[in-house]
């Protein structure tokens, strides 16, 4: 993890690897000369220059497995990566926060569309599982023309519960939720106090009819 870290740096912007003062090269040029010029001062010093630009790649290379695991990758690559398997973030969060999305992405595509994978996204954004009421149903029956289940009006309500509800970006929870979302629903976001004496329960699916929605105070989503 050393090695991934200090094989190079960012430049101004923070989007491209640059030298580091000190680090040596695995592979001096100067080594590798024609015999005639292992004793040529101007020889040597010109290409030790290109050791000093040569040096982070070799180190880079040496150790490019780490720079593709989320938890040893260095900060600015963690965002490329990012930028790759596409998780929900806005860029605010903590650097180990960060780290846990990109290696939880895939994992949580497969669930996109799901009351599962939307937990589980409002969980890794927001600290807190959600309880989720929906408007879908399951149910088998061995006779024909039995009742449909569920509700026949779409709807899905994300409910958030945590301690300090005025700390919760409410625009970001609803885009979280309007991106993990099964794309047909429209849906309404709540963000609640905690109980004191217990943590927040966990989310659940509804084979029931949903309770009447209040009113987001933001823009529903379709």
């Amino acid at each position: 993890m050393e090695t991934a870290r200090t094989a190079g740096t960012t430049d101004t912007a923070g989007t491209a690897r640059g030298t580091l003062p000190g680090l040596a090269s695995a592979h001096p040029l100067g080594e590798r000369l024609p015999a005639v010029y292992a004793e040529d001062e101007l020889a040597q010093r010109f290409v030790s220059g290109l050791d000093v630009v040569l040096a982070p790649l070799f180190n880079v290379l040496d150790c490019l497995e780490a720079y593709f695991t989320p938890s040893l990758a260095p900060e600015d690559f963690v965002d490329w990566l990012a930028d790759w398997v596409g998780p929900e973030l806005d860029g605010s969060e903590p650097l180990e926060a960060r780290r846990r999305a990109v290696a939880s992405a895939v994992a949580l595509h497969r669930l996109r569309g799901t009351v599962e994978g939307l937990a589980r996204t409002v969980r890794q954004a927001f600290g807190a599982r959600p309880e989720i009421v929906e408007s879908g149903g399951a149910v088998w029956s061995a006779r024909p023309l039995g009742p449909f289940p569920g509700h026949p009006v779409a709807s899905l309500l994300v409910r958030l519960t945590v301690p300090e509800p005025e700390r919760v970006d409410r625009y970001r929870l609803h885009a979280v939720v309007a991106a993990a979302r099964p794309a047909h629903l429209p849906f309404t976001v709540e963000v609640l106090p905690s109980d004191p004496a217990g943590p927040a329960g966990p989310a659940r699916p509804t084979d029931s009819s949903p309770p009447s929605l209040p009113p987001s105070p933001l823009p529903e989503g379709h």
